[in-house]
């Protein structure tokens, strides 16, 4: 799937340049175990309440949501490349700063950095991605993206495992160890940045653009079959040109104002069911559910990251064939019986085995069905001319879901309510029940989207 341009430059592969793109997922990933291993020891250096906690956490997703809504005119003006050659830079300048950090407003400040850098990748790579991939491979194609962000997870916890097993003592790792971890964030992002110069602008954007012989070019850049090419070039050139109205007016419309709701929801639930909570305070969780201390807690998050990273295989191998929608319900009836069992496990004070199946369970689930489906459905949904200003909607949603949810869950974890009227249980009933919800609304409202052109997607909502 290699050619070579005009210029005689090297030519990279679908493959190639979604491994790229999809380096941004690692980066969210990274970050996301980064904090939850270093967050215990950052909140002890600065003697934390746990409402300040959980604001220190969830200011990236608040970050998130401004980064999300700004991608949509970044990459509808200034391209998919550039707007994550932009958020590359600030996460490089996130990792430092978050690193040097001296006070909660300081820290707060770079976390909210790191959340516009994270939203203007969530909703770009995936959509870098899908543009790029034909259609019998673009669910397996986009998927890479949330194995890239499993991977990038498992890191960090290897680093606080070794940490934890070297002579580092505890009193290190408070004073100055999570600062080395936020610091380790600079190589990864150094290199997606530096990877990004080779990869081409979209076709689509650039056809949105009008610079249609680039687009002729980098679509014949992405197949041997020149037929194809011209077939695939002649269908985005006949979508934009059938629709000329502005993207704000042409979302709102009947068809395409439902297509954003379900992308809005499937947002939503997908940080709605708790993943974001189960994994950053998993070692508070691990702690409460197992009776594990903070440092023992680490062995088990590496258990939840090694199921996360295995089940993300079963999505990429089974998204192309099973369909987007079965995956979906099997993967959130799953995830809802690992949170009863964790539930009732807790409710009832019998900790231990039952909890950690309960958890895995879920993380498991998530991994093959919320986790990248939602991100291969919104990468997909939406018609050339509004999918910019589409994405950006929901991937804010989604940011705006997990700030709330990682903001929430600390206060309600110790809350004395949650304590002595449910014995800690009361996080995991209501993760739970929003997984019902989810089973629902995909069963009633979710179309099959597996094997469409991203043009042929636009019948759908007519």
């Amino acid at each position: 799937m290699k050619t070579a341009d005009t210029s005689g430059k090297p030519q990279l592969s679908v493959l190639q340049l979604t491994l790229i793109v999809a380096l941004g997922g690692l980066l969210m990933g990274y970050d996301a175990a980064t904090v939850a291993t270093s967050q215990m020891y950052f909140t002890q250096y600065f003697s934390f309440t746990p409402a300040q906690q959980g604001w220190v956490i969830s200011s990236a997703g608040y970050g998130c949501f401004l980064g999300a809504i700004s991608a949509g005119y970044l990459t509808s003006t200034f391209s998919r490349k550039y707007t994550l050659i932009l958020a590359a830079v600030l996460y490089i300048i996130s990792a430092v700063g978050s690193g040097i950090a001296d006070s909660l407003a300081v820290l707060v400040s770079y976390r909210i950095i790191l959340g516009l850098s994270i939203g203007m990748i969530a909703m770009t790579s995936p959509m870098y991605i899908a543009e790029i991939s034909p259609s019998n491979i673009r669910g397996k194609m986009v998927t890479y993206y949330q194995l890239a962000m499993v991977v990038g997870f498992i890191l960090p916890f290897l680093v606080g495992f070794l940490m934890s097993t070297g002579d580092t003592s505890h009193s290190d790792r408070v004073s100055f160890g999570w600062r080395l971890m936020f610091w380790s964030e600079i190589a990864p992002a150094v290199i997606f940045f530096v990877l990004l110069f080779f990869i081409p602008h979209s076709p689509r954007w650039l056809m949105l653009k009008e610079r249609n012989q680039q687009a002729q070019e980098v679509l014949n850049q992405l197949t041997n079959d020149k037929h194809g090419a011209q077939s695939e070039y002649k269908l985005i050139a006949k979508s934009l040109a059938e629709v000329m109205a502005p993207a704000r007016k042409l979302l709102f419309r009947k068809g395409l104002g439902f297509a954003l709701f379900l992308g809005v929801m499937l947002a939503i639930f997908q940080q709605a069911t708790g993943i974001v909570a189960i994994l950053i305070y998993s070692g508070e969780i691990f702690s409460q559910a197992l009776g594990y201390g903070p440092e023992q807690a680490l062995i088990p998050q590496l258990w939840v990251s090694m199921v996360n990273l295995v089940f993300t295989f079963v999505a990429i191998y089974t998204v192309d064939s099973w369909g987007r929608k079965p995956l979906l319900i099997l993967g959130a009836s799953g995830m809802f019986l690992g949170l009863s069992v964790l539930a009732l496990s807790v409710y009832m004070q019998q900790m231990g085995l039952m909890s950690l199946i309960g958890v895995l369970l879920f993380v498991g689930a998530y991994a093959m069905s919320m986790g990248p489906v939602v991100w291969v459905i919104l990468a997909e949904i939406f018609p050339n001319n509004v999918r910019s200003l589409a994405m950006s909607i929901a991937i804010g949603a989604q940011c705006l879901t997990s700030a709330l949810v990682t903001n929430g869950f600390p206060i309600l974890h110790k809350s004395h309510f949650n304590s002595f009227s449910f014995n800690g249980a009361l996080p995991y009933f209501l993760f739970a029940s929003v997984c019902v919800i989810t089973i629902l609304f995909v069963w009633r409202l979710v179309p099959e989207t597996k094997g469409k052109t991203l043009e042929e997607m636009e019948q759908l909502w007519h």
